[in-house]
């Protein structure tokens, strides 16, 4: 079924993790285009400010975690209650491992399920939430994956694990939703100027190390959050099914199944990143296997 462009004017959007990076920068951009924005987040006070600084009646700031659908159920209603049923939904909210870099072997235990928890579950739950009202708006999902969807995902497996599993909820939800004349997409967003990146980025030594050595250049640039934005909300209003920023890592993603059997051939034999993963382990007391010389 060919759908339309989506008018935002007047529309109802939701966006989880609103309060901050990506997210913010969602809704101050579906804002400009004229929407009524909901921005949802654990951390209400931050959320609140961000809306004090939009200003006008056309957003609230409502406090949901995405992993409880008790709360995420209720500031729905809210927001329903305040601008009408829900056209868009940016099912946004993550988290990655912090400040420092992790292996699977040196990841703290219970790492690998919080992230999973609300990066993956968290989704499936706004999904769940919000479904209805996007088919009966004719409206559009978009979802947040990330590079690491299809990139090697060493260092950051959990987080890597958990967008690799929503880009597949976001093709699943594309075709299922179709039949009923709404839409979905996945963002791929590679490294935006985020407090997530910052470990990348400075925070931790050997992370960024091990970047730089990865993805040189241009691979390796930050995008700010307003032009990956920019971007994104066009992708919502022409209802694209998938999003990259930048956009040549759509190539990367193309080709990732030639791509990525190089990439990792190389990775398990350059020394200076082996020599990087063992630090990380080392400095968490995972390195001394005799295995491992």
């Amino acid at each position: 079924m060919a759908l339309k462009r989506l008018d935002l004017a007047g529309t109802t959007c939701v966006v989880t993790g609103g309060a901050r990076g990506i997210g913010e920068a969602l809704g101050r951009e579906l804002h400009a285009r004229g929407a009524c924005v909901a921005l949802l987040d654990t951390d209400l006070e931050e959320a609140e400010a961000v809306a004090a600084s939009l200003g006008g009646d056309r957003v609230v700031a409502l406090r949901a975690d995405v992993t409880d659908p008790a709360t995420l159920s209720e500031a729905l209603r809210r927001a329903r209650e305040q601008f009408g049923p829900v056209t868009v939904v940016c099912a946004n909210a993550g988290i990655a491992a912090g400040a420092h870099a992790f292996t699977i072997d040196s990841a703290p235990d219970g790492l690998f399920e919080r992230i999973i928890d609300v990066n993956l579950r968290g989704v499936w739950n706004t999904i769940r939430a919000t479904r209805q009202d996007v088919v009966s708006t004719n409206g559009h999902v978009l979802i947040t994956a990330s590079m690491y969807a299809y990139i090697n995902g060493m260092i950051n497996a959990p987080y890597a694990a958990s967008k690799a599993a929503v880009e597949q909820l976001g093709r699943a939800l594309r075709t299922e939703l179709s039949y009923c004349g709404a839409s979905a997409g996945v963002l791929f967003p590679a490294w935006i100027r985020t407090d997530i990146s910052k470990v990348a980025f400075g925070e931790d030594e050997v992370a960024t190390g091990l970047v730089a050595r990865a993805m040189p250049g241009k691979l390796g640039a930050r995008v700010e959050p307003a032009e990956l934005a920019r971007i994104a909300v066009d992708g919502i209003e022409r209802r694209r099914s998938r999003t990259h920023v930048p956009g040549f890592f759509g190539v990367y993603s193309t080709l990732r199944g030639i791509i990525n059997p190089l990439t990792d051939f190389a990775f398990a034999r350059d020394r200076v990143t082996q020599a990087g993963i063992r630090r990380i382990d080392e400095r968490a007391g995972t390195g001394n296997d005799r295995n491992c010389p």
